[in-house]
């Protein structure tokens, strides 16, 4: 797979992951289901996505040859990202108005 391949994998993986908690009801996936998931748990979702979305970049990235080294501000861009990346879910789930 080259490297191209892989780093579209990864920010659609990422993409998925962070809208993964407004698009469901259950915590983590294997909860009960419930008739409405609080925000807090919701936020703690996308902080534990964040990071198997970052194991994932890790393996491809150690698959490919030899981790960089990673700053802080590495992790603060990315995790700006993610979050970024998980407003569509957000709109969907708590701006947008609709009628029951």
């Amino acid at each position: 797979m080259s490297t191209s391949v892989q780093i579209g994998f990864l920010v659609l993986l990422a993409l998925l992951a962070a809208n993964l908690p407004f698009a469901n009801q259950r915590i983590f996936l294997v909860g009960p289901k419930r008739d409405s998931k609080p925000l807090f748990w919701r936020l703690a979702e996308v902080v534990v996505l964040y990071f198997v979305v970052g194991a994932v970049g890790l393996g491809l990235e150690k698959h490919a040859g030899q981790i960089a080294p990673q700053g802080w501000e590495f992790y603060a861009i990315t995790g700006t990202m993610f979050v970024t990346l998980a407003f569509p879910g957000f709109v969907y789930r708590y701006l947008m108005h609709r009628k029951h």
